[in-house]
């Protein structure tokens, strides 16, 4: 766990209910400075003003209700009963069962209040996270815009004139703007990872069956997924140690079997797709977006491997063009038969489209998924994931108003076969488009490879460098469970310059390093502000036991190779040695060599550097 004051020191942002990524929800909570209670009140007033400008929940739970719970959590922390996800506030898209409140699936006169909770959001809920109600959704699950609801269309929120993406569009808003710390969402064509693209989160679509989808409104029940939407990926690695459990009332449900290497090679191959592949649809943003995060991809210590595409994009076009569309019409057909009327126009024609579908059909398309599976397989011999892009384009609502069938097609053009492929995705933020916009891509790998996704895809955004959704808040460190994505990555200990915000800091970034933690070195050392140097930087010297004090430090994780890149510009009087820190751990870091100190200012007594140019007036 992160030592409290010393993150408070890097965030310089105490506001922390603002904030609800689990790292700084979790050092409130530490350090006395919010309740579950609190955190209540500050959502239900964030929820509220939010409603006039986009429609993200359709419905609340009861005020007095959440706050009866978050008391109870309260209760049980005083007996100190913390459980692992104490007093995170989440949202559940509204296809998924929570007791005694009304499950629309987007259409109200299909509306029902639910019995018994859903098997996932009773786990999260026996783990201490708080329920706050039912997000917005295209009707049915049927659709990646966000535009097919009679709740309203749910906006981007960096630019309302674009769709935030579907169908968990209000799931992955809830998250982005900061009213929850997670939500639920589904997934069977794309529907958790194009919303998270467009609403810069992360989106965790998990293995098929890993996460049990009872009580959940089926879309396609056989490829169904229930979808995680966090602010970082250690945020869906924790919710996705809560979820991931084998539901004996669940046919689909199966037991999360150890992946064939649990984490990530020290020479990993990830595939991308050769340029006569890549698909924009005629939006310039997107790609040169792209091309920046190949940039990125470039730097983190894996190959690229070009790979043969067409299979994955002929299994892509089977959802839609083939007998799984019926699949649909089974999931509601006692209603559609009864109230076709009431559905969304075209939620309704896609539907309908399944009664064409005959039993031949459907196993002629079995065959063919079947031989496409062997020829896909074929490629993943020669890799560890693939790479794609969330989403080839990001259109505005009045274009999917004017063209609604074939944009969407077009948004499933990297997402609709990771299914029908039993693959497990992680969509990640990249780089912002010049136009403001966000722009994500996604990280695939074979089943039951979740864990390694969430630490690649984690690796890329820290590289990336986002912000929080469509917060002003910048990612916190890694926590100490995930301190890397690879097996020979080197800590790396930074006291100046280079630390996060600081002049230097993108020598780091740039390589794919990314901040783990902030700690002190043991206190055997002294800090001193060099002069002549530009920018500003601090040496940091070793001093015999009883002079020294500790010291402020980032711990950042870097590959091996390019540790040795980066070392190469460093320029003297500064060096790399091994440091220790305070817990007696010794890592490699910054050191400086002895003549450069002489006449040197000694400030030890700021603490740190980012102390101690604060103090001076040149950060904040």
């Amino acid at each position: 766990m992160l030592n409290t004051a010393l993150y408070a020191t890097l965030s310089n942002a105490m506001a922390l209910s603002h904030s609800l990524d689990f790292s700084r929800l979790s050092a409130a909570y530490e350090a006395g400075l919010l309740t579950p209670g609190d955190v209540v009140r500050d959502v239900l007033a964030e929820i509220e003003a939010s409603r006039p400008a986009n429609p993200v929940w359709i419905h609340v739970i009861a005020r007095e209700v959440l706050l009866e719970r978050a008391a109870a959590l309260a209760a049980r922390h005083a007996h100190g009963d913390r459980p692992p996800l104490y007093g995170v506030p989440f949202a559940v898209k509204d296809n998924i069962d929570v007791a005694g409140e009304p499950t629309t699936a987007a259409c109200p006169a299909f509306s029902y209040v639910a019995s018994e909770t859903a098997f996932a959001v009773r786990r999260l809920e026996e783990a201490g996270a708080i329920c706050i109600g039912k997000t917005n959704m295209d009707q049915f699950a049927t659709g990646l815009v966000g535009t097919r609801s009679p709740y309203g269309v749910c906006r981007n929120p960096f630019d309302a004139r674009y769709i935030s993406g579907g169908s968990s569009a209000g799931s992955a808003l809830s998250v982005a703007l900061g009213h929850v710390s997670f939500a639920l969402g589904t997934d069977t064509a794309g529907s958790g990872r194009v919303p998270a693209g467009f609403c810069n989160v992360v989106g965790w679509k998990p293995t098929r069956g890993v996460v049990s989808t009872g009580g959940v409104v089926p879309a396609c029940r056989s490829l169904d997924c229930v979808s995680v939407f966090a602010l970082t990926t250690n945020d869906a690695g924790r919710v996705a140690e809560v979820l991931t459990a084998y539901d004996a009332s669940d046919p689909f449900s199966r037991e999360a079997v150890a992946p064939r290497t649990p984490g990530l090679s020290s020479a990993p191959r990830w595939g991308v797709l050769r340029a006569s592949d890549l698909k924009f649809f005629g939006d310039d943003g997107a790609e040169a977006a792209y091309a920046h995060a190949l940039q990125t991809l470039s730097g983190l210590g894996a190959e690229l491997v070009e790979i043969d595409y067409p299979p994955f994009a002929e299994t892509a076009r089977l959802l839609y063009e083939g007998p799984w569309v019926a699949e649909r019409l089974a999931a509601i057909k006692p209603f559609f038969t009864s109230s076709a009327e009431s559905l969304d126009p075209i939620v309704r024609k896609i539907v309908a489209s399944g009664e064409g579908f005959s039993a031949v059909d459907a196993f002629e398309a079995q065959y063919r998924l079947q031989a496409l599976k062997q020829r896909c397989a074929e490629e993943w011999q020669h890799l560890d994931l693939l790479v794609v892009p969330t989403a080839g384009a990001l259109y505005r609502i009045d274009e999917i108003v004017a063209d609604q069938l074939q944009l969407n097609t077009n948004l499933g053009y990297y997402t609709n076969f990771v299914n029908l492929l039993d693959l497990a995705a992680v969509a990640v933020p990249s780089h912002f488009r010049s136009d403001g916009l966000p722009f994500g891509l996604t990280f695939i790998g074979r089943a039951f490879d979740d864990t390694k996704l969430l630490h690649a895809a984690g690796r890329f955004h820290h590289a990336a460098g986002t912000a929080l959704g469509a917060t002003r808040f910048a990612l916190p460190p890694a926590d100490d469970k995930s301190v890397t994505a690879f097996e020979d990555d080197v800590k790396l200990a930074v006291v100046g310059a280079h630390l996060s915000g600081m002049p230097l800091n993108h020598q780091l970034v740039s390589r794919g390093a990314r901040l783990i933690a902030v700690r002190a070195t043991a206190p055997h050392y002294r800090l001193f502000e060099l002069t002549s140097s530009v920018p500003p930087k601090p040496g940091l010297s070793r001093v015999a036991n009883g002079s020294g004090a500790a010291i402020i430090v980032e711990l950042w994780s870097i590959s091996a190779a390019a540790f040795g890149a980066f070392v190469a510009e460093i320029p003297p009087p500064l060096a790399i040695g091994t440091l220790t820190l305070d817990d007696g751990t010794k890592v490699k870091g910054f050191v400086c060599e002895g003549h450069a100190l002489e006449g040197a200012r000694d400030i030890t007594a700021f603490g740190g550097w980012r102390n101690f140019m604060i103090a001076e007036g040149m950060a904040t």
